[in-house]
């Protein structure tokens, strides 16, 4: 069964593009929370990472802030 995979970025976020383009490049799906504009999922990242630091990426509830390739691949197996 495919993991639950959350990414709380902006826009402007060098390191959100990258973690977005590796999901992407490895067919991983991902939910997209832009904490820019969105409040309730930007409090939603600031309970699970306790910061403001973007990216925080969310894989069945494991918290990784920032993008973090080979932390990221040992999670999901790939």
């Amino acid at each position: 069964m495919a993991k639950k995979i959350i990414i709380y970025s902006t826009p402007t976020c060098v390191y959100c593009k990258m973690a977005k383009a590796f999901f992407q490049e490895k067919n991983v799906a991902y939910e997209e929370h832009d904490v820019a504009v969105n409040e309730v999922a930007r409090k939603e990242m600031m309970d699970k990472s306790h910061q403001l630091g973007v990216p925080v990426i969310d894989i069945d509830g494991e918290i990784f802030v920032g993008f973090d390739r080979d932390a990221l691949s040992k999670a999901l197996n790939i």
